[in-house]
């Protein structure tokens, strides 16, 4: 099967990665710092969010393409990545769990854990851009 459509590709990885600069340009030193409701943190779980949503599309764009199946949840497309070995295991895992975060913003934004949303803001970028890599040596 050929590679990924590096038309889509090329899409996804410009949203993903102009989302992240804004989210590490924004994110606070510490933690403490990120207080509800503030600008910043609008800003930062805005374009965290975002930047997972897109890597979500492109997980189940991949999914598709690969032949493997259309996901039955967003955390499911990685797993059929990882499982397939387009992804690391580990990696996989952990993408799978930042679609929590990315519902956890959509249905429930005023119950967030800051914390965890630094947390998120602080790791998460480095996974999303080893996804972007895993996938363009997919592309020919």
């Amino acid at each position: 099967m050929s590679g990924l459509d590096e038309e889509l590709f090329a899409e996804k990885a410009t949203v993903i990665e102009r989302h992240l600069a804004v989210v590490d340009e924004r994110l606070p030193a510490g933690p403490e710092e990120l207080q509800p409701m503030t600008d910043t943190s609008v800003i930062v779980i805005f374009h965290l969010w975002q930047a997972v949503q897109a890597a979500i599309d492109l997980a189940v764009a991949a999914c598709v393409h690969f032949r493997l199946g259309a996901p039955q949840s967003y955390g499911e497309a990685f797993k059929l990545l990882g499982e397939a070995g387009y992804l690391q295991p580990e990696l996989a895992a952990r993408l799978s769990q930042a679609t929590g975060f990315r519902n956890a913003v959509a249905h429930a934004y005023g119950k967030l854990d800051m914390d965890r949303v630094y947390r998120a803001a602080r790791e998460g970028p480095a996974d999303l851009r080893a996804f972007l890599a895993a996938l363009a040596e997919r592309i020919q």
